[in-house]
Parts: C-alpha cells; sequence; structure tokens
C-alpha cells in the first residue's frame, strides 16, 4: 500500500510540471510579439547577427588549450573538495594531493618542453649537413 503511494506522487508531480511547461509555452503564444523583420529568422550569437561563414576550421592548438582548461579546471575541483575535508584527510590526505599536484606539474612541464603550447608559427631546424 504504501509503495502505490509514491507512485502517486510522482504522477502528481509529472502532471504539475508538464502542465506548467504547457502553460508557460501557451502563454507566450498567446502574448509574444508577431512581427516579421530581415533579422528575425536569421541565427545570432548574444544579440549580434552573424557575418561570415561559421564552419571555418580552427588551428589543433585550439582544441589543445581547451583540453588543458578542462584537466586544470578538475583540479581546481578536487584542490577545492581537499581543502574543504583538510583536517579530515590528515597527513595521508596532505601526501596524496602533494603526489596529484606533482603529477599535473609533470605533465604541464612535459607539454610546455614538447611544445605543445606554442602558438606561433612553427619554424623548422635545419640539419646540419656534413662537409663532403
Amino acid at each position: 500500500m504504501e509503495e502505490t503511494a509514491h507512485y502517486w506522487v510522482f504522477l502528481v508531480y509529472t502532471v504539475a510540471v508538464t502542465g506548467l511547461v504547457a502553460g508557460m509555452i501557451g502563454v507566450s503564444y498567446f502574448l509574444g510579439q508577431r512581427h516579421m523583420k530581415p533579422a528575425t529568422r536569421q541565427p545570432f550569437e548574444s544579440g549580434i547577427v552573424t557575418v561570415g561563414y561559421a564552419r571555418f576550421r580552427l588551428p589543433v592548438q585550439f582544441y589543445l588549450i581547451a583540453m588543458f582548461f578542462v584537466i586544470f579546471d578538475l583540479e581546481a575541483a578536487f584542490l577545492y573538495a581537499w581543502a574543504t575535508a583538510v583536517r579530515a584527510a590528515g597527513w595521508t590526505g596532505y601526501i596524496v594531493m602533494l603526489v596529484f599536484i606533482v603529477t599535473l606539474l609533470a605533465a604541464l612541464v612535459y607539454l610546455w618542453r614538447a611544445g605543445a603550447l606554442n602558438w606561433g608559427p612553427r619554424t623548422r631546424q635545419l640539419s646540419k649537413q656534413r662537409p663532403g
């Protein structure tokens, strides 16, 4: 008996949410403005009508920087979570977080030395020719 009560609560919640969404869409349809200007059907970004072709290729470095951001943003989330529980984690938590930070710094140094962070045009180094 008690198990069916949970289904009724879920059903009432679903009907309420569906009614609220349908009501908001209906009210906006009836009260919304109806005008057709040339810019109405054009896509826009932040209120600015687009100019030019939107499907251009971005350099690979853009995606590398995006991945670095995701990685180091995740590091910041881990550091924040650790900082809130630093006393409960104790010295073991401190050592684990230190290893985590050192590993990420080693990865950053590796990427830096490999040239993954260079944005400028790549110059080819000429190989030394042996006098013949």
